[in-house]
């Protein structure tokens, strides 16, 4: 077809497209089911209230929206891989300290945590997104915007569903009461190193994605498909 809705060339033949797109699959699905475990964890662990849960929650996305232009301009500079990697290994770092959570954790160590994941985010995901539009000519804009937002609902089903089968297989059908607050808290800490181990994957295709520009290429300016 001469204009086909979706370019699997890309997929194919662009490995900066290719890379960048799985490493967003990664750390969405390494990210997402964080905020729903911690929400529970708060509200049954901590005994907070669904507000007062919510606020510490919005450290992440606060740190998340301070910092993500930033890293998107810094990107224009400096090959957006390198960020982006460093991005994937500070959410990892985040995960492993929130995996260690537990009923004695102070709130301040949980805000701590919550606000390196999203220092990691906003260090990934503009640097990432520059990346995958930048791969790719203007005609496929269209295509690498659709395939961004697929790689993110996929990675947060995927999430979401590791922490379903957890509860799944340690809680059952019973409800969150305070005999079952240990088995909750064993499932949210495996939750947590899985997504852990994801991000250690994501660390690699986020670096093996190759370089976006050439040596000597202007910072913004627009590469070739390369076919």
């Amino acid at each position: 077809m001469p204009h086909p809705v979706f370019e699997v060339r890309l997929l194919i033949l662009n490995r900066v497209f290719a890379f960048s797109c799985l490493a967003a699959l990664i750390h969405y699905g390494a990210t997402f089911g964080v905020t729903f475990l911690m929400s529970l964890f708060l509200q049954y662990i901590k005994d907070l209230s669904p507000q007062q849960a919510g606020i510490v929650l919005i450290a992440q996305p606060v740190v998340m929206a301070l910092l993500s232009p930033f890293a998107g301009k810094l990107s224009d500079r400096v090959e957006p891989r390198w960020l982006a990697s460093a991005g994937m290994g500070v959410t990892a770092l985040a995960l492993l300290l929130l995996s260690r959570i537990g009923a004695a954790t102070p709130l301040w160590a949980i805000v701590a945590c919550l606000a390196i994941l999203g220092f990691g985010f906003a260090l990934f995901s503009s640097p990432n997104m520059n990346a995958i539009m930048s791969s790719v000519e203007k005609r496929h804009y269209g295509v690498a915007s659709g395939s961004v937002a697929t790689m993110r609902l996929l990675g947060q089903t995927l999430s979401l569903g590791i922490v379903t089968l957890l509860f799944g297989l340690l809680i059952g059908r019973a409800q969150i009461t305070p005999e079952h607050h240990p088995a909750f808290i064993l499932s949210a800490r495996y939750a947590l190193l899985i997504f852990f181990a994801l991000c250690l994957g994501g660390i690699y295709f986020s670096f093996s994605r190759g370089q976006l520009r050439d040596a000597g290429q202007k910072a913004g300016s627009q590469p070739r498909d390369p076919y």
